[in-house]
């Protein structure tokens, strides 16, 4: 298994972003982080699996939401040094404030306005106040 990752080009801090799509329709769900640890566990469970650089862990997505990404696909752009992750988006949301996708907000008169359609309440989710 290491071959095909040691062919890809991590940046300096071992990572390379991921971009999440879902499968069905190809709405971009999310951007995140990979590291060789956490591929490898996303190809090995079929769930995808980042890396936090905020907590500096590996998170498996949907670990607390219960919204886990279930990975259809994995592919390399031309540089090998972006992935792209087709996903079944499990629970409907892949954003941690509750929306379908990340890309919930479009620019509009130099104003960015909310524009995505919101699946639960985060604080509900995460039992946070």
């Amino acid at each position: 298994m290491a071959n095909f990752i040691e062919e890809l080009n991590f940046d300096d801090r071992g990572l390379i972003p991921a971009i999440a799509q879902d499968a069905s329709s190809g709405e971009v769900l999310m951007v995140a982080w990979m590291n060789a640890e956490s591929l490898r566990r996303t190809i090995e469970t079929g769930q995808a699996h980042y890396w936090s650089r905020s907590r500096r862990k590996l998170w498996h997505k949907g670990e607390t939401s219960g919204n886990i990404q279930k990975v259809t696909e994995i592919r390399c752009d031309c540089d090998k040094d972006v992935l792209l992750l087709k996903v079944e988006q499990v629970g409907g949301a892949a954003c941690h404030l509750g929306y379908r996708s990340c890309f919930s907000w479009v620019l509009r008169d130099e104003t960015w306005a909310e524009d995505g359609v919101k699946v639960f309440d985060p604080e509900e989710k995460y039992h946070k106040k």
